[in-house]
């Protein structure tokens, strides 16, 4: 009989700081169909059970205009569930809960932030005692997501002048 595997984090000293690397085929990231099973399984029960904090910002995300933005509840992002994920603007939120591993949480963010994703962190007292401090913080953090894309795109088009970015009119008029 062969001994079981069991996922355990290794000792601070036998770990580098670079995160994982990431290659983004298929589904997942090199995740078998299995695991990402497991994980959206995983998520969808998060999503029936939240905390209060999420419940909290997850009405204040419903109700807002955030135009065409938006954010999803408790999303798998490769091989992580975010608590708040805007694919448009490559930024995650997750809220710091009582009694969560802060060794693993580190982890996901590197993995997060090396394929461009931002990870922005909000203690779970703070949205349940301060609700338009985290919502103020939460725009700016928005706005700089947006700047950020802005001038990626004008370096992109700088740095390519020959790529249109023109979409056609529709179909052409026959007179």
């Amino acid at each position: 009989m062969t001994d079981r595997k069991t996922l355990q984090l290794r000792s601070p000293e036998e770990t580098t700081d670079e995160a994982p690397s990431l290659k983004k085929k298929g589904r997942g990231w090199e995740i078998s169909e299995k695991r990402l099973d497991a994980l959206h399984e995983r998520a969808r029960d998060m999503r029936r059970h939240s905390s209060a904090a999420h419940k909290a910002l997850a009405a204040k995300f419903a109700g807002a205009d955030l135009g065409r933005y938006k954010f999803t509840r408790h999303a798998v992002v490769g091989s992580a569930i975010v608590d708040f994920n805007s694919h448009n603007l490559g930024l995650a939120l997750m809220i710091d809960e009582e009694g969560q591993d802060e060794a693993l949480a580190k982890r996901r963010d590197k993995s997060l932030e090396a394929v461009g994703i931002r990870v922005e962190r909000v203690a779970a007292a703070d949205i349940l005692g301060d609700m338009d401090a985290v919502l103020q913080r939460l725009t700016l953090v928005m706005r700089e997501c947006l700047a950020e894309k802005k001038a990626k795109a004008r370096a992109h088009a700088a740095a390519n002048p020959n790529q249109h970015y023109s979409r056609p009119r529709g179909p052409a008029r026959r007179t």
